[in-house]
């Protein structure tokens, strides 16, 4: 079955074209041009990925991302026409998988919408529940919780803790972790594993700006601590 994507955008020639470059990729890509019309096609049928553009006719994309990230998982792609760098945080911190600036190549397009559906589809290690003190990470159900109560992180977020807390001990560079998750190189200005992983410390951490669980070594990367007393 053809993976079902929707794409909120209002450019109907760019719409026009992913939808048939990605069809030839065995993706079924559904085009909304409209906030109203995007939320609706969410709510009643079912997609694996969304792509949103930032600017909209009838409402912000940032405000569409905090609403279908309150109510869904789905792995969202942000579009941006600047490729501003506070385009990119803030899509982010509101719950974005992933980013690309217009104009873009369909060729990356596909690339990144197919790194987050593997990530999503990817099975999971036998070793389902990882607990660390108080913490609880749930691979089967895809859900963290820290001393009982349920914390709020995006898919890729998941998948970031997933992959460190799976390496507990053992330092893991930014390259590593965005080659992980992402499956391709993570270019030099990039910084958007260190917004991720703030959002993680944020959700799993008594205080975040004093981290005990989710370490930094400059220069090296970033590190899950095996023993925790926090």
């Amino acid at each position: 079955m053809p993976v079902a994507v929707l794409m909120i955008d209002d450019d109907e020639h760019l719409t026009s074209m992913v939808a048939q470059y990605m069809a030839q990729m065995d993706f079924a890509v559904h085009c909304e041009a409209s906030v109203s019309g995007g939320l609706r096609s969410l709510r009643e049928r079912h997609f694996e990925v969304l792509i949103l553009d930032v600017m909209l006719p009838d409402g912000d994309g940032f405000e569409v991302c905090r609403t279908v990230r309150a109510e869904s998982t789905i792995p969202i792609l942000m579009l941006t026409a600047r490729g501003d760098e506070m385009d990119r945080i803030v899509g982010l911190e509101l719950g974005a998988d992933d980013y690309l600036p217009k104009p873009f190549n369909p060729r990356e397009l596909l690339a990144r919408v197919r790194a987050i559906v593997r990530r999503a589809q990817r099975a999971e290690p036998a070793r389902s529940v990882l607990r660390f003190g108080g913490l609880e990470i749930d691979a089967e159900q895809r859900l963290v919780s820290l001393d009982g109560q349920p914390c709020n992180l995006t898919g890729y977020q998941f998948d970031l803790l997933f992959a460190l807390a799976s390496n507990a001990g053992r330092v893991m560079s930014r390259d590593a972790l965005m080659n992980h998750l992402r499956g391709h190189q993570l270019e030099a200005f990039d910084r958007s594993i260190d917004v991720h992983i703030s959002r993680v410390r944020a959700a799993i951490e008594v205080d975040p700006k004093a981290p005990r669980r989710v370490l930094t070594l400059r220069g090296a990367g970033y590190l899950f601590a095996r023993n925790q007393d926090a």
